[in-house]
């Protein structure tokens, strides 16, 4: 039996089988039945660089330029320009490796920037302590979630139904690993009972409005005895209160638009902070500055022990690493944009939503789907499904909303960030005149 690209000899593989006590590979494998096993891969021929570098190209090639096209996709992952900084900085060598260092405290510069993306954090939301990030939004709120169990002993965890699905799932898969329970609760009406360790909502929610009764959630909320836990676009915090104003206990959220590309899906960045008296149940890295014997500032990992996360069920989390990498953009970014320059994205996005629901909702067939202030996201109603809607778009050169349907009737949700120009908008516009007239 060969096995290519394998670099072992003849002699290590002996060595190896000899070590765990078979005879040949053959008998290593005997317990898997012969039908299941891949005798021939079927692969072509092998390639040279140059002409495997061609014949990728070439089906590169065949993807629409996505890129060039004005794009209405949002749903949690968004488009927003990143000044050139970001990129020159990240692309350092120091940098460009520093995805986990687990010997932390030799990677000086790694923790510093660790730290300054944790303070910024801190400003942004107005909460009191923050960590080095996590894995990506949706598993920060499962995180914040299960530390909300933790911290009141309670059994139970509520979402509000606004909460994006891919999130609320996500929330799911770890309450199972826990034996807790989900409840998905609706904000009127809203009755907590002694069993729920929180409550989560997102701020705009996934249809891009703002909950326009979140004190009197936050209230319900405390009455209870439960915590808060709020779900945040960041580039909102440029024109809104932050949720550390409203009475938040945990503030998590997605920090893709902040100096990250889409990157097809990842790799993406969580935010996750919370009020000071929780931070030895925050989940994840924590870095701390601190001075050395001879008076030097340095920076350490600190409040939680590298061990705690190898406990298994007794462990805070058993989260152990950040995305350090992303982190170290969205620091760049919030750096190289400061407070006015993060208010004025934010304006732009919030101006030149309205400028588009606006247009649509005057176009015959078409309708907004809810009432309310929103952000940079709203709800369509189409005159036609919204994948026929969407396929329409594309063949005119338009990337278009996306179809969320399966909540609300014919219901196209859209995204305008400051990276539309307004003849983009007209654009999309007309085009949906246009789909919308034709049968």
């Amino acid at each position: 039996m060969t096995l290519p690209y394998v670099p072992n000899t003849d002699e290590d593989r002996r060595a190896m089988l000899a070590a765990i006590g078979v005879a040949s590979v053959e008998e290593l494998f005997a317990d898997i039945p012969p039908e299941f096993r891949i005798a021939d891969l079927n692969l072509p021929p092998a390639l040279s660089e140059p002409e495997l570098v061609r014949e990728l190209t070439a089906l590169a090639e065949r993807n629409h330029p996505v890129d060039s096209m004005p794009c209405f996709l949002g749903g949690g992952a968004y488009r927003h320009f990143i000044p050139s900084v970001v990129g020159e900085v990240i692309g350092r060598s120091e940098y460009a490796t520093a995805y986990t260092p687990y010997q932390a405290e030799i990677s000086q510069g790694t923790l510093q920037t660790a730290f300054e993306f944790q303070s910024m954090v801190c400003e942004l939301t107005a909460m009191d302590v923050a960590n080095a990030g996590m894995y990506d939004g949706a598993s920060a709120l499962a995180e914040a979630c299960l530390m909300a169990a933790g911290v009141t002993g309670r059994r139970r965890i509520a979402l509000l139904s606004t909460i994006h699905p891919h999130c609320q799932a996500v929330v799911r898969t770890y309450a199972f690993g826990r034996d807790l329970a989900v409840d998905v609760v609706a904000s009127d009406g809203l009755a907590l009972s002694e069993e729920h360790a929180c409550l989560a909502v997102q701020q705009p929610d996934f249809f891009g409005h703002l909950l326009p009764e979140v004190e009197a959630l936050e209230r319900a909320v405390h009455a209870a005895g439960a915590l808060f836990v709020v779900s945040v676009d960041p580039m909102s915090l440029g024109l809104f209160r932050p949720p550390g104003e409203y009475g938040a206990d945990v503030v998590v959220g997605e920090g893709q638009s902040l100096g990250s590309p889409l990157n097809f899906g990842g790799p993406y960045l969580g935010l996750f902070a919370c009020r000071q008296q929780y931070l030895r149940q925050m989940p994840g890295r924590i870095v701390g500055r601190t001075n050395d014997a001879q008076g030097r500032t340095g920076y350490v990992l600190t409040i939680q022990t590298r061990e705690q996360h190898i406990r298994r069920e007794r462990a805070t989390s058993n989260i152990c690493t950040s995305q350090q990498l992303v982190a170290l953009a969205a620091t760049v970014y919030l750096a190289a944009m400061g407070k006015e320059g993060l208010r004025q994205v934010a304006e732009l996005c919030y101006h030149k939503a309205h400028y588009a629901a606006r247009r649509i909702a005057q176009l015959r067939g078409y309708s907004l789907a809810f009432d309310g202030l929103f952000f940079k996201e709203f709800v369509v109603r189409c005159p036609r499904l919204p994948s026929e809607v969407n396929r329409a778009l594309l063949e005119r050169g338009i990337v278009g909303g996306l179809d969320v349907s399966q909540y609300v009737e014919n219901g196209l949700l859209l995204c305008v960030t400051e990276m539309n120009t307004r003849e983009e908008i007209d654009r999309l516009v007309g085009s949906l005149a246009e789909i919308g007239g034709s049968e």
